[in-house]
């Protein structure tokens, strides 16, 4: 009877441990730009193994206007705790009081690639000249509403000294990523953050931009304000930032944060 009601108090204890454990659990709401969701995406069960919280993954681009944007979401007063994002427009978010002081954390920078559809001649863009003949060549050209696009846009087209010859054949493509807009027979060259369009199926990557007019973008994470879960929050963007999962990072087409250019 004795070692009856033992097992029961055991059983008990074993309950209690694990509610307690359920309650400490937290359901954690992220929202990811493009150009880090792969290694966020890779490294998302490791960090739910290690922590026993359970992540909540939207996706957005770090600025525009469309719906999905993370400065729209946090103006709609989303649930959000962490947002990952493009450097530059997380510090303007830091700015308007909507990130929580002190918190960000610089995750890795992104070089810009180029790529063609699946099978279509490669252009050589190892130089200024070959990728300004690969623009030129061009039936028509995608690139993104997001950073790389807008230096696209403002930049990089003055540069190449083509920025009247691409009129009415490069788009900036809002909210798609450029790899399904060349993919679907959309366009037929475009540029993008090679973290973004590694994953996408039915295209080539050619190369990066040429170091002399290369553009990293920076991404950063930060605990939005006033945020359900601060402490798991700050929690995740320490294990997205390790060292010991650079070459997680490294292998989406990133540059780890350690890294200097």
């Amino acid at each position: 009877m004795q070692a009856h009601h033992l097992k029961i108090k055991a059983l008990a204890a074993i309950a209690a441990l694990a509610l307690a454990a359920a309650v400490q659990a937290t359901d954690l709401h992220v929202v990811a730009s493009g150009g880090f969701a792969q290694a966020y995406k890779d490294l998302s069960a490791p960090f739910e193994h290690a922590s026993d919280d359970h992540l909540v993954s939207a996706w957005g681009p770090s600025m525009g206007t469309t719906r999905n944007a993370i400065p729209a979401r946090l103006a709609r007063g989303e649930a959000i705790d962490v947002v990952i994002m493009v450097g530059d427009a997380l510090d303007k978010l830091m700015a308007e009081g909507r990130l929580e002081p002190g918190s960000k954390v610089v995750l890795a920078n992104s070089p810009i690639a180029c790529a063609v559809r699946l099978g279509a001649a490669r252009p050589d863009i190892g130089t200024v000249d070959g990728l300004r003949q690969a623009f030129l060549g061009a039936s028509h050209v995608a690139y993104s509403d997001s950073a790389s696009g807008e230096y696209i846009k403002h930049e990089l087209l003055d540069k190449l000294g083509i920025k009247q010859q691409m009129d009415g054949k490069a788009a900036q493509i809002p909210a798609t990523p450029v790899g399904e807009i060349i993919a679907q027979g959309e366009a037929d060259f475009g540029c993008q953050q090679k973290s973004e369009l590694k994953p996408v199926k039915g295209i080539e990557i050619v190369g990066l931009l040429p170091e002399e007019v290369q553009r990293r973008t920076q991404f950063a994470g930060a605990i939005v304000r006033g945020a359900s879960h601060p402490e798991a929050g700050a929690a995740l963007l320490r294990f997205l930032a390790s060292p010991a999962n650079a070459a997680a990072v490294e292998a989406t087409g990133l540059e780890p944060a350690g890294e200097q250019r």
